[in-house]
């Protein structure tokens, strides 16, 4: 594992997108990502809304495609990829994230996986690699299901730097969960560690090709994915070696990447390296070694995040998680949907986002949609910060839709209507 080998790049908004692509080559991923193969670019929404350092940004995005494009990949065989989540609206957050801009800008397939696509048995997938399993078949005893157009196919997964309420920290490894598991994926939760190393293990399986390319010009501390405080930090990061990524980027934060239960127990089965003694840096060394001193995901935890450890973890477990695997289970999203989407966002998100809207990246985001890149980045990314559309009573009102499609979309009441129509 001594040859794991992670990209670190400090960046600007003029000179991001030839940064994305000298990042991209310097971890070697021409080398990784077939080119003869189709390529899905797993786009990460953690929030629908827009918050900065929480989902994919736009010049990520950009900056991938063309890097690819200009390394002679076929854009006919890149496709942008979107899960959904009961809690997660995948079309509004495409748009209100403007990913959705570059993946119509540059004439792509968008694949949102869970519409006509076919999905396959976990066995018939990956065959006795799945007796390897750490905790999925326990909480499955009956498998579960993968979307079939992944078997064969390159994956770039295209998440961010920020921390997580069950996690401690986030991003490629996590980017993963949304994509391989369906919609009852909240089962995973008290065992979500091992969860992603058994996902880790499927992705090596599957895919011609993993790699992962990391945002951090925006980064986000404390209770993520969504409710966090926004950082402006200027760095991108790229590697084939997922367990690498996410060791990398947890050191930056400030914590120790083999104190983070996924990190160490994937580097133990050697599905990666996350003992950043054994990772080459390449690129910016300063920018790698620098410590921001995050505080991390538990100490000012929201009152959503605390209900959601007592729930999976603490004193509510025995007497809730029961509800969790029943009809009753939709409670869950309903509450998360009310408090995240129309609570804290309309009331709060506005402050916390406030500062790094005025930044560079912030001003970049607000104007994008009229703004022409040169070969390098964005020369001009206009005067005024990003002022968002949803915020305050647009944001609450907005929430009322999604809490809508969020019972409407409850696999638990899908389930009963495909029964009632035979």
């Amino acid at each position: 594992m001594s040859n794991s080998k992670v990209a670190v790049l400090q960046t600007s908004p003029q000179t991001v997108l030839a940064d994305y692509h000298r990042l991209m080559n310097l971890a070697g991923y021409q080398g990784v990502v077939a080119k003869d193969a189709d390529t899905a670019l797993k786009i990460n929404i953690s929030w629908h809304f827009f918050f900065p350092g929480s989902s994919t940004t736009p010049w990520q995005l950009e900056g991938v495609v063309r890097a690819m494009e200009g390394d002679g990949y076929d854009p006919d065989l890149i496709h942008a990829c979107h899960n959904r989540t009961v809690v997660i609206d995948a079309y509004l957050g495409e748009r209100e994230n403007k990913q959705l801009n570059v993946v119509e800008a540059h004439g792509l397939r968008n694949i949102h996986l869970y519409e006509g696509e076919e999905w396959i048995h976990i066995r018939d997938a990956v065959g006795d690699l799945a007796d390897d399993f750490l905790c999925l078949n326990d909480v499955y005893p009956d498998g579960f299901y993968i979307p079939k157009r992944f078997i064969g196919e390159n994956i770039i997964h295209l998440p961010t730097v920020k921390t997580h309420v069950f996690t401690t920290t986030t991003g490629a490894m996590k980017n993963a969960f949304g994509g391989l598991l369906n919609e009852r994926r909240h089962w995973t939760h008290p065992v979500i560690h091992e969860t992603l190393v058994d996902l880790l293990m499927i992705q090596k399986k599957i895919h011609r090709g993993v790699f992962a390319v990391m945002d951090g010009t925006f980064a986000g501390d404390g209770p993520g994915p969504r409710c966090m405080t926004p950082h402006v930090k200027n760095v991108i990061l790229a590697s084939a070696d997922q367990v690498a990524i996410d060791a990398t980027a947890a050191k930056m934060m400030g914590f120790d990447p083999m104190e983070i239960k996924y990190i160490r127990l994937a580097h133990e089965l050697g599905l990666g390296c996350g003992d950043p003694r054994d990772i080459e840096i390449v690129g910016d060394q300063a920018a790698a070694e620098a410590n921001w001193g995050f505080v991390g995901p538990y100490q000012k935890m929201t009152f959503a995040s605390r209900m959601q450890h007592k729930i999976y973890w603490g004193p509510l477990k025995k007497p809730m998680e029961w509800s969790l695997k029943t009809v009753l289970a939709p409670w869950s999203y309903i509450a998360s949907v009310l408090y995240h989407d129309s609570f804290w966002y309309p009331f709060f998100g506005e402050n916390k986002m406030r500062a790094v809207l005025n930044s560079g990246w912030g001003r970049l985001f607000r104007n994008w949609e009229q703004l022409t890149p040169d070969e390098r980045g964005f020369p001009t990314v206009g005067d005024e910060s990003a002022e968002l559309k949803r915020t305050g009573m647009r944001a609450l009102w907005q929430s009322f839709g999604i809490l809508r499609t969020t019972i409407k979309e409850a696999p638990e009441f899908a389930a009963r209507r495909r029964r009632s129509a035979h």
